[in-house]
């Protein structure tokens, strides 16, 4: 496996533990927060990378995780 294939893994699992972690809210709102705190906290190379992995098909990514994930794309 090469080194980006890991680090995509890595961003993929950490945006999902930051959906599970948000994810008791009522849905719109655990939506809006998962991406606020991706805008907030991820580096603009992070949040690009993560966009283009769920461009790409976005295996591996939840389904909370991959709606706030368009959020960020707009």
């Amino acid at each position: 496996m090469s080194s980006a294939s890991r680090h995509d893994e890595k961003l993929v699992r950490m945006a999902n533990q930051i959906a599970e972690n948000l994810g008791s809210q009522a849905h719109d709102d655990a939506v809006a927060a998962v991406a606020e705190h991706l805008r907030a906290f991820w580096t603009p190379k992070m949040r690009r990378q993560l966009v283009d992995l769920a461009a790409a098909g976005g295996e591996g990514l939840e389904p909370l995780t991959r709606e706030a994930v368009r959020r960020l794309a707009v």
